[in-house]
């Protein structure tokens, strides 16, 4: 797949590297791509590094969002004839210290983060994944053999579930496929299983225990 990295610091950066190492094409691209040509050189030749615009008008076949929340009504407006019918991986949070006041109406609103994503990139189809695992845990644990970290994912279709889980196997992480978008919630900052690292076993554990703890 040729997957665009929009946004290419600890998680976009790191997840670039290991996707061009799996066999991907990978751009990396942010408002200062000069500065990218390093990591791209890191990542080998299966990498480059280009601008936003460079990286939508590539039309890839996947995008990762790794951008502060913020961000994400500009970039969704600006490149919307780029990105239909392609795939969203949604690695955003929103924080309102940084994001200011959007991020806070979002995390108060009645839909949850991801959603939010995929009402404004509503011509693509959003995946909700790597926006919980710990950066170092993603940059040092990925293509291991043994005690594998899982990732939470969520998804729109059965399309997105399936390229969602095959991402993530490709690094070396197990795939835990949370339900669709509205189930995201539990994958949002100070939610359960945010900011864990974990097995799938302890990760599925975790999951059931949580939603049998709001169904009760």
């Amino acid at each position: 797949m040729k997957i665009g990295i929009i946004g290419s610091g600890h998680i976009g950066g790191n997840l670039g590297k290991h996707w061009a190492k799996a066999g991907h094409e990978v751009l990396f691209s942010s408002r200062h791509p000069k500065e990218l040509i390093s990591l791209a050189h890191d990542a080998g030749e299966n990498a480059k590094a280009v601008s936003v615009t460079d990286a939508f008008n590539a039309h890839a076949d996947a995008y990762l969002l790794a951008i502060p929340f913020e961000a994400i009504d500009q970039i969704s407006e600006l490149y919307a004839g780029e990105y239909d019918n392609k795939i969203i991986i949604d690695a955003t949070n929103p924080y309102p210290k940084r994001d200011g006041d959007m991020a806070q109406k979002v995390r108060d609103a009645n839909y949850n983060a991801t959603e939010y994503t995929a009402m404004k990139f509503s011509t693509a189809n959003t995946i909700k994944a790597f926006n919980t695992i710990i950066a170092e845990d993603l940059r040092d644990k990925a293509f291991r053999d043994y005690e594998k970290l899982s990732i939470p994912y969520a998804a729109q279709d059965e399309e997105g579930k399936a390229i969602g889980k095959k991402l993530i196997e490709d690094i070396g992480f197990d795939a835990f496929y949370i339900g669709s978008l509205s189930d995201s919630s539990i994958m949002d900052p100070n939610q359960e299983i945010y900011g864990r690292s974990m097995e799938i076993g302890k990760l599925k554990e975790l999951v059931n225990r949580t939603r049998g703890f709001l169904r009760g």
